[in-house]
């Protein structure tokens, strides 16, 4: 009898020794984006960029923390938020689309390399342009090449999808303003997402 269980002892070391070791789970930093696929909802799909203070922010969910969780944890507390706007539990899918720049180059973790800002309407550049963290409203205008002949730049619209409640808020700057040094306005920082709407000028505008 010690003889075999001596035998069984040094089977399940062989075993456990050859056994490869687990993968570890891949934890969400700041600066990292996030691709979201929701099954019964696709108009809800989209890349999500983690804030600079470990933060998401999702239609429908608001926003929650995801630095530190494994993609699993984030997927599921997400579910969880949507499910109250389905008859029944949404199949939520989270994967990583993108490392943080500074994680992939071996620079200071925790820091966002851009943000996403999208420009519509009479911009002299529409779509997506990528800015540093902190840019401005102003440094944005700049950036996207200033405006069309036609645009109305007296009320030139910015909309912000509140992180806390998902809700959209609508802010009106003067540009001319800006350009008089009448406001401050134009020092307004952007944040990822934000909407740049350039309204075109009307007849006698």
């Amino acid at each position: 009898m010690r003889i075999l269980l001596a035998v069984l002892a040094l089977l399940g070391s062989a075993l456990l020794a050859g056994a490869p070791a687990q993968a570890q789970q891949y934890m969400v930093r700041p600066g990292d984006v996030l691709r979201i696929e929701v099954l019964e909802d696709p108009g809800l799909n989209r890349s999500v960029i983690v804030a600079p203070d470990g933060r998401i922010s999702m239609p429908l969910a608001g926003v929650f923390s995801a630095s530190g969780r494994p993609l699993e944890a984030v997927q599921s507390e997400l579910a969880q938020r949507l499910a109250g706007n389905f008859a029944v539990a949404p199949n939520v899918f989270v994967s990583l689309e993108r490392l943080g720049e500074a994680r992939a180059t071996g620079g200071a973790p925790g820091k966002a390399a851009s943000i996403g800002v999208f420009v519509m309407g009479e911009g002299a550049k529409s779509g997506r342009i990528d800015l540093a963290p902190n840019t401005t409203l102003l440094q944005a205008f700049a950036q996207m090449g200033g405006f069309s002949k036609f645009a109305a730049t007296k009320r030139i619209q910015l909309r912000r999808v509140d992180r806390a409640t998902g809700a959209e808020q609508i802010h009106t700057f003067n540009y001319d303003a800006m350009v008089k040094g009448e406001t401050r306005s134009g020092l307004t920082t952007l944040m990822d997402g934000d909407v740049i709407l350039v309204p075109q000028r009307r007849l006698f505008e």
